[in-house]
Protein backbone atom coordinates (compact mmCIF):
# COMPACT_ATOMS: atom_id res chain seq x y z
CA UNK A 1 0.00 0.00 0.00
CA UNK A 2 1.51 3.47 -1.05
CA UNK A 3 1.55 6.38 1.05
CA UNK A 4 0.32 9.90 0.20
CA UNK A 5 1.61 12.95 1.53
CA UNK A 6 -0.31 14.12 3.90
CA UNK A 7 0.13 17.96 3.44
CA UNK A 8 -2.03 20.09 0.42
CA UNK A 9 0.53 21.70 -2.01
CA UNK A 10 2.12 17.76 -2.08
CA UNK A 11 -1.31 16.18 -2.56
CA UNK A 12 -1.84 18.69 -5.46
CA UNK A 13 1.33 18.14 -7.36
CA UNK A 14 0.70 14.08 -6.98
CA UNK A 15 -3.26 14.72 -8.76
CA UNK A 16 -1.52 17.42 -11.39
CA UNK A 17 1.31 14.75 -12.42
CA UNK A 18 -1.40 11.70 -12.19
CA UNK A 19 -3.68 13.69 -14.55
CA UNK A 20 -0.82 14.37 -16.72
CA UNK A 21 0.12 10.60 -16.96
CA UNK A 22 -3.38 9.60 -17.32
CA UNK A 23 -3.97 12.09 -20.27
CA UNK A 24 -0.81 10.43 -21.78
CA UNK A 25 -2.19 7.35 -21.71
CA UNK A 26 -5.72 7.66 -23.28
CA UNK A 27 -3.66 9.53 -25.72
CA UNK A 28 -1.62 6.07 -26.51
CA UNK A 29 -4.56 4.31 -26.02
CA UNK A 30 -6.77 6.27 -28.99
CA UNK A 31 -3.53 5.83 -31.22
CA UNK A 32 -3.65 2.25 -31.14
CA UNK A 33 -6.88 2.10 -31.49
CA UNK A 34 -7.17 4.02 -34.56
CA UNK A 35 -3.29 1.62 -35.53
CA UNK A 36 -5.67 -1.30 -35.07
CA UNK A 37 -9.07 -0.28 -36.88
CA UNK A 38 -6.77 1.03 -39.94
CA UNK A 39 -4.73 -2.27 -40.07
CA UNK A 40 -8.16 -4.13 -39.84
CA UNK A 41 -10.01 -2.25 -42.55
CA UNK A 42 -6.91 -3.18 -44.62
CA UNK A 43 -7.43 -6.78 -43.82
CA UNK A 44 -9.36 -8.52 -47.04
CA UNK A 45 -12.84 -9.51 -46.11
CA UNK A 46 -13.47 -13.37 -44.93
CA UNK A 47 -14.53 -15.64 -47.28
CA UNK A 48 -18.43 -16.80 -47.22
CA UNK A 49 -18.51 -19.93 -46.69
CA UNK A 50 -19.42 -21.94 -49.65
CA UNK A 51 -22.98 -24.14 -48.24
CA UNK A 52 -25.06 -22.50 -45.52
CA UNK A 53 -28.04 -24.63 -43.54
CA UNK A 54 -30.82 -22.57 -42.50
CA UNK A 55 -32.33 -23.21 -39.51
CA UNK A 56 -36.11 -23.57 -38.21
CA UNK A 57 -37.56 -21.23 -35.57
CA UNK A 58 -38.47 -22.40 -32.30
CA UNK A 59 -36.82 -24.75 -29.37
CA UNK A 60 -35.35 -27.32 -31.86
CA UNK A 61 -34.17 -24.97 -34.46
CA UNK A 62 -34.04 -27.98 -36.97
CA UNK A 63 -32.74 -27.61 -40.51
CA UNK A 64 -35.13 -26.09 -42.51
CA UNK A 65 -33.10 -25.48 -45.68
CA UNK A 66 -30.01 -25.68 -47.51
CA UNK A 67 -27.65 -23.34 -49.25
CA UNK A 68 -24.77 -22.38 -51.23
CA UNK A 69 -22.82 -19.96 -49.62
CA UNK A 70 -23.36 -16.90 -52.08
CA UNK A 71 -27.14 -17.12 -51.92
CA UNK A 72 -29.13 -14.21 -51.97
CA UNK A 73 -32.08 -15.58 -49.85
CA UNK A 74 -30.49 -16.74 -46.60
CA UNK A 75 -31.90 -15.33 -43.27
CA UNK A 76 -29.91 -15.19 -40.06
CA UNK A 77 -30.49 -18.14 -39.18
CA UNK A 78 -27.79 -19.96 -41.29
CA UNK A 79 -24.76 -21.31 -39.88
CA UNK A 80 -21.81 -22.65 -42.46
CA UNK A 81 -21.69 -26.52 -43.10
CA UNK A 82 -19.52 -28.51 -44.99
CA UNK A 83 -20.49 -30.20 -48.30
CA UNK A 84 -20.98 -33.69 -46.56
CA UNK A 85 -23.23 -32.48 -44.12
CA UNK A 86 -25.14 -30.76 -46.75
CA UNK A 87 -25.35 -34.10 -49.19
CA UNK A 88 -26.67 -35.86 -45.51
CA UNK A 89 -29.35 -33.30 -45.23
CA UNK A 90 -30.98 -33.32 -48.61
CA UNK A 91 -30.54 -36.82 -48.44
CA UNK A 92 -32.86 -36.72 -45.02
CA UNK A 93 -35.04 -34.52 -46.59
CA UNK A 94 -33.93 -31.07 -46.13
CA UNK A 95 -35.28 -29.11 -49.03
CA UNK A 96 -32.56 -27.25 -50.79
CA UNK A 97 -33.21 -23.56 -51.49
CA UNK A 98 -35.18 -23.35 -54.80
CA UNK A 99 -32.62 -20.07 -55.67
CA UNK A 100 -28.95 -21.40 -55.77
CA UNK A 101 -29.56 -25.18 -56.04
CA UNK A 102 -27.22 -26.71 -53.61
CA UNK A 103 -28.54 -30.11 -54.72
CA UNK A 104 -27.61 -29.57 -58.07
CA UNK A 105 -24.09 -27.76 -57.53
CA UNK A 106 -23.15 -30.91 -55.69
CA UNK A 107 -24.22 -33.03 -58.42
CA UNK A 108 -27.53 -34.51 -56.48
CA UNK A 109 -30.49 -33.17 -58.08
CA UNK A 110 -34.13 -34.18 -56.26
Amino acid sequence: MSVLPPDLPRLRTLVTYLRGELDRAEQALATAEEREALAASRRPPKEPPAWLIERGIGGGRLPACVHTGDCWDTGNRCTPATPQQIRQLLAAGVPACPHCRPDTALGMLE
